[in-house]
């Protein structure tokens, strides 16, 4: 059975990805979740607490999902590929929560600081693993994962907001972008 707790967190994904940031406020996702108004706030101190619970959830099935997908393969150069299309793929399928996720926020959350940390490990692990098999050069693994979460992120911004098309504006993809960056990082 779904706790209080998880029915406001799905509440509130739900009124993210359909109304955006402005339409998650305690009482509408107490509302959303059949729930009293007051329900909310034995859960969440605030709105950012909530939004940080939310977060941490889509970061946690993010990495997940991306472990999942990296298992797949032997070859330590498709696992690396595969992790970067998952996270792709997540952050255009769900793009209010993607820049929920990757926004700033304006104080600590451990939970949220706990589920980054580990998606961005098995980033890190796939880069290293690459490397170690000598698929990709060698240099700084927290370098290379952040040159290639920084092109996945500046290219996913780009074609959210109309600026990379396949046979349009930018002429490529994300998908196909970060597959160049993997292609010059191979030896």
């Amino acid at each position: 059975m779904e706790s209080t707790r998880d029915k406001l967190l799905s509440a509130a994904t739900d009124l993210l990805d359909h109304a955006g940031l402005e339409g998650v406020t305690l009482r509408a996702v107490g509302a959303a979740a059949g729930v009293s108004h007051n329900a909310p706030y034995k859960h969440f101190p605030d709105k950012e607490a909530l939004l940080a619970a939310v977060a941490a959830n889509e970061l946690r099935a993010l990495d997940a999902s991306m472990r999942r997908i990296a298992s797949m393969s032997a070859d330590p150069l498709e696992r690396l590929r595969a992790v970067a299309r998952e996270h792709i793929a997540w952050a255009i399928r769900h793009p209010r929560r993607f820049r929920l996720v990757f926004g700033s926020w304006s104080r600590h959350d451990d939970d949220l600081h706990l589920a980054a940390s580990a998606a961005r490990l098995t980033l890190l692990d796939a880069v290293a693993t690459a490397q170690q098999s000598e698929a990709i050069r060698q240099a700084e693994p927290e370098q290379v994962a952040a040159l290639l979460m920084a092109t996945a992120h500046g290219a996913v911004d780009m074609y959210l907001s109309g600026h990379l098309v396949a046979d349009g504006k930018g002429e490529s993809t994300p998908e196909a972008l970060l597959e160049d960056l993997v292609e010059l990082l191979r030896r």
